[in-house]
């Protein structure tokens, strides 16, 4: 029988793409919550956001987060509502505008 694959949200996958061009920084988050090893990394760095923290946790799990002026977020928020981060404007593919064609 064949399993019916999920449907992946073109909305998050343009948020996917944003995050891709945004700085990135690794980290181990050691003895720390992942959150606390990010949020004490941006302090100790003097990260400016927009930033991308990717927090390993063990050598199975890591967790990603998104460093916005308004604060730290979970990646995966970011990525579905990337439209509320002025931030990630810069980083947008610009919109076309519809400009009427002009009869000659």
């Amino acid at each position: 029988m064949a399993r019916k694959r999920k449907r992946k949200s073109r909305r998050r996958q343009e948020g996917r793409k944003i995050l891709e061009l945004v700085p990135q920084y690794n980290i181990e988050s050691g003895e720390d919550k992942p959150v606390t090893a990010a949020r004490k990394y941006i302090h100790e760095i003097g990260i400016q956001p927009p930033a991308l923290l990717i927090v390993k946790r063990n050598e199975h799990t890591t967790d990603r987060y998104f460093w916005a002026e308004k604060g730290l977020f979970g990646a995966q928020y970011v990525e579905e509502n990337h439209f509320l981060f002025p931030s990630l404007r810069e980083f947008q593919p610009p919109v076309p505008s519809k400009i009427p064609a002009v009869a000659g």
